[in-house]
């Protein structure tokens, strides 16, 4: 019996001992790696040996009782290294001097922009007011330092967007990421490239907002021809990231920045990578002059307009014109004039699918070709009925 405890006794002593060992061993090893060996790297006569120069990389030593480790992955140059060899410089070269601009000012005999490589091959995408969109010639340069000429594809008149083209293969093309998965309190990072030399610039923010009632047309109410639904963010001198990606803290596309003016002031948000993506597209099939358009002016209805205007729908695509003149409300000879649209019709759905917030009536449209026909609920004097309308 009482060897059988002596026996206990000497296992409980072992036992103990191992457990002191390797809790004295940890907080050492802890307090090596965190305090000693990082100032030994830091010296003079140990940052010579490698295995101390590699403990203190990241590593900055404020002072005496203070250090703070920083690491690659928090920042923003690591962060965007991957979209960054994506971004492009697009120097637009004016053909035609003495000729205007959009701002009806002489244009200047060059202007240099930012763009991004959407796939391997050479096709680029930036936002249309980088580039002259006529009597012109274009130049890209890469992150590498090649320059290539390049030639416009086209202009998608529904998002706002550019393509260009250089022929070149293997370039490293940005990913899209799914904008419908990012919600305002989001972390970003925005490019720009517009300097005479290949150079990126970066900008973290947040996304502030989805703005689902904001429409491309730089109007009071909305076009349908225009995209709706925008994301802003709360970069600073966003002015510099004009064409550029905002990119998630995983490298991935989020948005282009892009601009419009309202009441000669430049209002700057980005276009979700989905509405990107449906441009892209089209772009690649040859069907950016196939755009679908209906030609109507309406307000998209909230839940807020509704009660405050006594409209019977807290929904749907109302018909309208500021004036109230009934022909403002509608280009003219346009598809929905010619179907018998009214101002005052509340456009409910398009091929069964209701409009919404979400489903705005211009994006809707915009799912479909060139000759395509819908049908359309319309809601008009609390009457629901359906109207055919060929695009």
């Amino acid at each position: 019996m009482e060897s059988s405890d002596k026996k206990n006794t000497k296992a409980l002593l072992w036992v103990s001992a191992a457990i002191a060992v390797f809790v004295i061993g940890g907080i050492g090893g802890v307090f090596m790696d965190r305090y000693v060996v990082p100032r030994l790297g830091a010296s003079q006569f140990f940052g010579k040996f490698s295995f101390f120069k590699e403990a203190a990389e990241n590593v900055t030593i404020i002072n005496k009782t203070e250090q703070v480790t920083v690491r690659e992955d928090d920042s923003v140059n690591q962060i965007a290294s991957r979209a960054s060899t994506s971004v492009v410089n697009v120097i637009s070269i004016n053909s035609a001097k003495g000729t205007l601009g959009k701002d009806r000012k002489v244009r200047p005999d060059s202007m240099s922009g930012t763009g991004i490589l959407a796939t391997s091959d050479g096709v680029i995408i930036t936002y249309r007011d980088v580039i002259f969109e006529d009597n012109a010639t274009y130049a890209v340069l890469l992150y590498n330092n090649d320059k290539y000429d390049a030639k416009l594809i086209g202009v998608d008149e529904f998002a706002n967007l550019a393509y260009l083209k250089i022929e070149a293969s293997n370039l490293p093309s940005i990913d899209f990421a799914n904008s419908d998965d990012f919600k305002p309190g989001k972390k970003l990072v925005s490019i720009g490239n517009s300097f005479s030399e290949y150079q990126n610039r970066f900008s973290a923010g947040l996304l502030s907002n989805i703005n689902k009632t904001f429409n491309l047309s730089g109007k009071t109410v909305a076009s349908s021809d225009k995209l709706e639904g925008v994301f802003e963010t709360d970069f600073d001198n966003q002015e510099n990231y004009l064409g550029g990606p905002v990119i998630s803290y995983g490298g991935e596309l989020v948005g282009i920045n892009g601009k419009i003016s309202i009441d000669n002031k430049d209002v700057y948000f980005q276009i979700p990578s989905n509405a990107i993506k449906k441009s892209l597209d089209r772009a690649l099939n040859g069907e950016l002059e196939k755009t679908p358009t209906i030609g109507a002016y309406y307000i998209s209805i909230t839940k807020e307009y509704s009660l405050s205007h006594n409209v019977k729908s807290d929904r749907g695509a109302l018909i309208f014109s500021p004036s109230g003149n009934s022909a403002l409300a509608f280009l003219d000879g346009s598809a929905a004039q010619k179907a018998g649209l009214r101002i005052g019709d509340i456009v409910l759905a398009v091929n069964g699918k209701n409009i919404d917030l979400s489903n705005p009536l211009s994006n809707l449209v915009n799912q479909y070709k060139e000759g395509d026909k819908l049908e359309l609920i319309v809601l008009r004097a609390e009457e629901e009925m359906k109207i055919e309308i060929q695009l």
